[in-house]
């Protein structure tokens, strides 16, 4: 029977890393958890957009995730590995500190930049190239590993003896990874197209900037044990062991200057909304809503979620100081608390309220607040916010843009040589065969 040796995966892209990988993050957990890995690190390049994914990818199969990313820092690639929650943040916070200092879809880091991340406690792994040796040792002292990428090229034997060498000259022990770009082998013909999609070629003219085999994909563990030395692979291992964080760790937090001196987030949430309540039912406050009131401020405050009324509370008086329209919607119109914050409209004396369709025991998490502000006015809002709370702690949500089926096949029609107007007709007839497809589908 082949040995299988314990192997953890430290080095993984996923399409998130735009047309540099070819498989799904969830796709990357499985094939890893199908292999019988100890664990995977998805280390997408200066991007943490797939870890939702993964990781509940990973809860449901039960593989342990490491998060990370690839960065590359005065030209040199360093894998970095977070081990707990700070060094998370000190990730997250080299990740947003790149993509704002480059351009669009690109990103700037210095080694200054790497010093937070270093002292947070972060494991670095380093991909040797042309460029020389980089004393990470220095930096990330008993932290720093060479990364021994074999992808059965006509020198890995030589490789692996030229690395270990280096890593006697820096003091830095070496560790096998893939340097994965998909989760099994027959995606190459995939990477291929995206490669010439990135470089605005046809396949058949990228020549060697195409992947030479499709050894950088998840691969057996018996495998493994052929191309490395068994140290290497067992070092994996120990450094996966080395990182506990999980994305289940975290919390939301809200600014807390909004709370005066003297106050909690709870006595000011009540005051707020006894104030509220007053203005809004200036002849006396109903029983029936003054008791629904009570009831949804001992929930809010058995789920500790005030900090978050308090922060809607803010940027909606600073709208409606500013005689920017605005009002809120969806399930919030089912809170008396925000209505008498002057969040929703919806009165709770003319209305049966369902507070637990807004907030719940049972979700475990903080309710949704959608707030429409006048288009032409919103802008003022989000300077305000920026003003109020700094960039450092404020942002707008990031979305991930898609391609739709046309553009797809365009862009493949495109690498592989296809004629455009054959693409354009081709995206036609699927089109039309679709249409047909749907109206015949009752009768069948």
């Amino acid at each position: 029977m082949a040995f299988l040796p314990d192997y953890a995966e430290l080095h993984s892209l996923s399409n998130f890393s735009f047309l540099r990988a070819a498989s799904h993050p969830e796709e990357l957990v499985e094939r890893a958890h199908a292999l019988g890995y100890q664990g995977l690190a998805l280390t997408d390049e200066c991007s943490l957009a797939g870890a939702v994914r993964a990781h509940f990818a990973a809860k449901a199969c039960g593989l342990k995730l490491i998060h990370g990313a690839e960065i590359a820092v005065e030209k040199t690639r360093l894998v970095v590995l977070a081990t707990d929650r700070r060094s998370y943040g000190a990730l997250s916070a080299l990740i947003t500190a790149g993509r704002r200092r480059g351009k669009k879809g690109s990103y700037a880091l210095s080694w200054t930049d790497l010093e937070p991340v270093a002292a947070s406690g972060a494991l670095a792994l380093w991909i040797p190239d042309e460029s020389g040796a980089v004393p990470l040792a220095e930096r990330f002292a008993g932290r720093a590993w060479i990364a021994a990428e074999l992808h059965c090229g006509p020198n890995d034997r030589a490789q692996l003896q030229h690395l270990r060498a280096l890593g006697r000259e820096l003091g830095m022990p070496l560790v096998a990874a893939g340097g994965v770009l998909m989760h099994v082998r027959s995606r190459k013909p995939l990477h291929d197209v995206l490669t010439a999609i990135r470089l605005g070629r046809t396949v058949a003219q990228c020549g060697q900037a195409l992947l030479p085999n499709a050894e950088p994909s998840l691969r057996l563990r018996v495998r493994l044990a052929q191309l490395y030395p068994p140290e290497l692979l067992a070092e994996s291992v120990r450094i996966a062991e080395r990182c506990c964080f999980s994305l289940d760790e975290l919390r939301y937090e809200y600014p807390a200057e909004l709370v005066p001196p003297g106050q909690t987030p709870a006595s000011w949430l009540a005051k707020l909304a006894d104030d509220g309540l007053q203005w809004r039912f200036p002849g006396g406050v109903p029983e029936k809503v003054r008791a629904a009131a009570e009831h949804e401020l001992a929930l809010i405050g058995e789920l500790g979620y005030e900090p978050f009324f308090l922060t809607v509370n803010d940027v909606v008086r600073f709208a409606r100081s500013q005689d920017i329209l605005c009002q809120g919607r969806g399930s919030a119109a089912n809170s008396v608390v925000c209505y008498a914050l002057g969040i929703t409209e919806v009165d709770p004396a003319r209305m049966n309220m369902l507070f637990e369709r807004f907030v719940s025991r049972e979700r475990n998490e903080p309710p949704d607040i959608d707030v429409d502000f006048e288009h032409q006015r919103r802008e003022e809002v989000i300077q305000y916010v920026y003003g109020k709370y700094g960039r450092g702690r404020a942002a707008l949500a990031a979305v991930v843009i898609c391609y739709r089926a046309k553009s797809a096949v365009r862009d493949v029609g495109k690498a592989l040589g296809i004629d455009a107007q054959e693409v354009d007709r081709g995206n036609a007839e699927a089109i039309a065969h679709d249409r047909i497809g749907r109206r015949a589908a009752p009768l069948a």
